[in-house]
């Protein structure tokens, strides 16, 4: 089967979705450095025109008859003319006298006006003269203090010189940013293409990996996540052509729990069998051994089988009404012999009214069996497991509380996980649990884990309570009276 694929080169992408970017992004730097460097030139030259405007704030105190006398003397007296034009306006906006010796120009005043409208009489604006030089203006209202001199103080600074600088630094900004994007742009390259040839040869490797050719290898070098791509290529080649093997490794990994009993069972088997006639106790004995130990293989043999189906989502469920304190009892009475053996106590006190569950009968009482199991298993001599149901908000409970070892606090949330085994000592293949959990989401149920190590382990199964059948009402077919007769008759 021939398969086309479409796709843009990665260099292509490359430009699109990261060199673009970059240059997208160096470029509103500039805009931003440019815009940045103007206003804080802009902000210190205001500052400073602000500064020689406000040394004839002192006009608002004089009375309205002596005020161009006297702003006329502050005027001719001004020692910086040649830094900042300073303007003096009436209280009707008309310009009367100016530091350049020139009759102000009145015409194109932005900063006047905004300055009347504004709250406290100060504002500033950019505009260009009647010669067309762009010049920095502001306007301060003087205060009205009834003498009649509230007229404004207006200055105007060039801005050509500033412009000029500015405009510098735009161009040395403008190289930078040049610069910048031809270092990035070619070690770019240089960087794809190092990565383009790899992933071709990756690509030409997957294609023999899928016609079933897992001889092949990469043996491309590199020390960063190609290389490591590549390593993990070829490692997946392994798998592959180990997939028996990994079969194996599974097996081996539970042969310890199938060897017992299997030992148990040839052992005793092989006593017995030299017993017959001589010492039937010994036979009796052994006899009971096979058995007990069979029926441990067989669980055992039965759960990996359920696990598998699990895996595979292929545990089917036969439901159908069933009480709990029934299934309990039956698992109770399997492990009460056992239990006593080892002198613990297994209590099950049966509740007076019983709830039903719809589910799997035998499902259900694999995970009572495995559930109980590890509380007899992880439970020493003298402890005890005790085992309560109850029922509420239409949830039956079962819990099965042991004083065994416990688990450690770091371990409670993975006891559910597949083939993990907090203690290691007991026997189980470490997928009962996660067997038994899996069973009973299947029922819609939840089951929780609480333990405190050397105290005990508390294990709480919930299942939803089977809803109460509905009972139609009997229907009651009536004869005719000659029917009857007839069928007496007979």
């Amino acid at each position: 089967m021939e398969i086309e694929v479409k796709f843009k080169s990665i260099t292509t992408q490359w430009f699109f979705k990261i060199f673009l970017v970059v240059a997208i992004a160096v470029v509103i730097v500039e805009i931003i450095a440019c815009s940045f460097v103007r206003a804080v030139n802009i902000n210190n030259l205001r500052s400073i025109a602000t500064d020689f405007a406000q040394q004839f704030s002192v006009l608002s105190t004089v009375p309205k008859k002596d005020f161009y006398s006297t702003a006329r003397k502050y005027i001719e007296s001004f020692a910086d003319k040649d830094k900042i034009e300073i303007e003096i306006l009436d209280e009707n906006g008309k310009a009367l006298i100016s530091t350049s010796g020139f009759m102000p120009e009145t015409t194109n005043m932005p900063d006047y006006l905004s300055a009347q409208k504004s709250s406290n009489g100060t504002a500033y604006a950019e505009t260009y003269t009647i010669n067309g030089e762009p010049v920095l203006c502001g306007t301060i209202i003087l205060a009205d203090l009834g003498l009649g001199s509230n007229g404004a103080v207006r200055w105007l600074v060039s801005l050509e010189k500033l412009n000029s600088y500015c405009f510098g630094l735009y161009a040395i900004f403008v190289a930078v940013g040049l610069f910048v994007l031809l270092c990035a742009s070619i070690p770019g390259l240089y960087f794809i293409q190092s990565i383009a040839k790899p992933i071709k040869e990756v690509s030409a490797l997957a294609k023999k990996f899928a016609s079933g050719n897992f001889e092949a290898d990469l043996n491309i070098k590199s020390n960063n996540e190609i290389g490591e791509l590549c390593d993990s290529i070829n490692f997946m080649a392994t798998e592959l052509k180990s997939a028996e093997s990994m079969k194996n490794d599974f097996i081996s990994s539970v042969s310890h729990e199938l060897r017992t009993p299997l030992t148990a069972i040839r052992g005793w088997g092989e006593t017995a069998k030299m017993s017959v006639g001589t010492d039937e106790e010994l036979v009796s004995k052994g006899l009971d051994v096979v058995l007990r130990e069979s029926e441990r293989l067989s669980a055992l043999v039965e759960e990996l089988l359920d696990f598998s189906r699990m895996q595979n989502g292929r545990l089917s469920l036969n439901m159908i009404n069933f009480a709990v304190s029934d299934v309990l009892c039956e698992v109770v009475d399997i492990y009460h012999e056992l239990a006593s053996k080892q002198n613990i106590a297994v209590n099950f006190p049966v509740p007076k009214i019983d709830a039903t569950v719809f589910g799997d009968r035998d499902r259900i009482k694999q995970v009572f069996i495995n559930i109980i199991d590890n509380a007899v298993k992880y439970t020493e001599s003298g402890g005890q497991v005790l085992i309560e149901q109850y029922e509420e908000d239409g949830v039956v409970r079962i819990t099965v509380k042991d004083t065994g070892v416990g688990i450690p606090e770091q371990d409670i949330d993975r006891v559910k996980e597949k083939f993990f085994k907090s203690n290691k000592t007991v026997r189980g293949s470490g997928i009962g649990l996660a067997v038994a959990d899996e069973i009973v989401k299947q029922h819609k149920g939840l089951l929780f884990v609480e333990s405190t190590e050397g105290v005990g382990t508390t294990v709480t199964i919930a299942l939803p309570v089977a809803p109460a059948p509905q009972e139609e009402p009997e229907q009651f077919i009536e004869l005719p009276p000659e029917t009857n007769e007839e069928e007496n008759n007979d």
